[in-house]
């Protein structure tokens, strides 16, 4: 199991986005099936249908788009031949895979079809290339311009400038709950902690070992600071994830939110969201938080890998489809829907967020093969301290031990 770091940073590739669009290329697939595993948001609908266009009468694609894709990937991926020829995936969800040796190397691949694809897109590991990163992503600000306007305030910059509004607005009689964030328990909460954490400039790890290093006062400080958010947002605040904010938002009941940035070209949509909402809506930075200057955010990268446990018939097949489904025509075409990464790719609106966090300096979210134990932790053990049933230091203490535990059970602790 080997414990390198994934070479590509998620800024370097944020930081290219714009180049020379080659010549649109064809599917080419003679034969082969293609299986593919996804989430499920507009981007990756987006990508699955291009990747269909290659079915032909001696060329299968098939697709399971789905929220639970994590949960499906390491088992769907063990068995020979895999049920899957190729898994979408982010930082985070590439690791169990990697641990369990189950994707190929794409180096022959990438030479032989990958001439369109730019090399801030190949993310190696130990020199090989692992996967095809094609799209950006990371939690950044959205807020509704005209309800600021009514406190007198300027665009909050800082989580201390985020509780300032909120009051305002409260005060004022202007929403009762100005404030949401996606404060489920599991891997909602975690990524919340993960992004204030790193906000505050904490180190994850002990340098140089796998020892949790998060019990201590930037640790205590990040969820001092989630928890006083919840003063301003619904009593159910534990019941929303992602997916659910954004929702709220749209709904108009809440006015300042981290949400993702590839949700949010329908967040400005007046087609999709009510025009009231959608003119008003800013995309800004992540916010800075305990007097940094470091976006409070990770950065993300979506791509595909291909399983190793199939025949090389459908992995060039897989490779291909692929390709074809993230060539840059697709990228230019629907600039609105995702921070794309292939080439030609001129960002639109809806990018903003994505790119100031990026640009704010905001690192990549960890990949450490063990980065998805304390990840896990994070999510089980914050969520007494956050519905106030025990102090910061104890939540904290907890999850370094859940983690520990775990950590030695995976052969990363002795």
């Amino acid at each position: 199991m080997t414990k390198s770091i994934l070479l590509a940073s998620a800024a370097l590739m944020l930081a290219g986005l714009v180049s020379i669009a080659p010549a649109r290329a064809d599917c080419g697939i003679e034969k082969g099936s293609v299986r593919i595993l996804s989430n499920d948001f507009e981007a990756l609908r987006l990508v699955g249908a291009e990747a269909a266009k290659c079915a032909s009468a001696t060329v299968k694609v098939g697709m399971n788009q789905t929220t639970e894709h994590k949960n499906l990937q390491v088992p769907a991926f063990k068995i020979s031949p895999a049920e899957y020829t190729v898994a979408v995936i982010a930082n985070n969800s590439i690791v169990p895979l990697l641990n369990e040796g189950l994707l190929r190397p794409l180096d022959d691949l990438v030479a032989k079809y990958g001439q369109d694809l730019q090399p801030t897109q190949l993310i190696k590991l130990d020199g090989k290339v692992m996967a095809i990163a094609f799209m950006g992503n990371s939690q950044h600000l959205f807020f509704r311009k005209d309800i600021l306007e009514k406190t007198g305030l300027q665009q909050p910059k800082s989580y201390e400038e985020i509780l300032a509004a909120a009051k305002a607005i409260k005060e004022k009689g202007l929403m009762e709950y100005p404030l949401a964030a996606a404060d489920k328990a599991g891997w909602d909460l975690a990524a919340e902690f993960v992004n204030m954490y790193l906000g505050y400039g904490g180190e994850l790890f002990r340098m140089g070992s796998a020892s949790a290093a998060i019990n201590n006062e930037k640790g205590i400080a990040t969820l001092n600071t989630m928890k006083a958010m919840t003063e301003y947002m619904n009593p159910d605040y534990m019941t929303y994830n992602a997916d659910e904010i954004v929702k709220v938002y749209i709904a108009g009941k809440t006015a300042i939110i981290n949400g993702w940035g590839s949700l949010a070209s329908s967040v400005i949509d007046p087609a999709k969201t009510p025009a009231e909402i959608a003119d008003n809506t800013i995309l800004a930075a992540a916010p800075t938080v305990g007097g940094g200057t470091t976006p409070a955010a990770a950065l993300w990268w979506d791509g595909f890998s291909i399983a190793k446990n199939i025949s090389d018939e459908d992995a060039e097949a897989s490779f291909r489809a692929m390709v074809y489904a993230i060539r840059p025509e697709v990228g230019q075409k629907n600039s609105s829907v995702a921070t794309w990464l292939t080439k030609g790719y001129q960002p639109s609106p809806a990018a903003v967020g994505v790119l100031e966090t990026a640009n704010g300096g905001a690192k990549p979210y960890p990949m450490m093969p063990y980065m998805g134990l304390l990840h896990s932790a994070l999510g089980a053990e914050l969520a007494e301290f956050m519905q106030g049933r025990e102090s910061a230091q104890k939540a904290l203490e907890d999850v370094e031990a859940s983690y520990a535990a775990a950590a030695r059970e995976g052969g990363f602790l002795k």
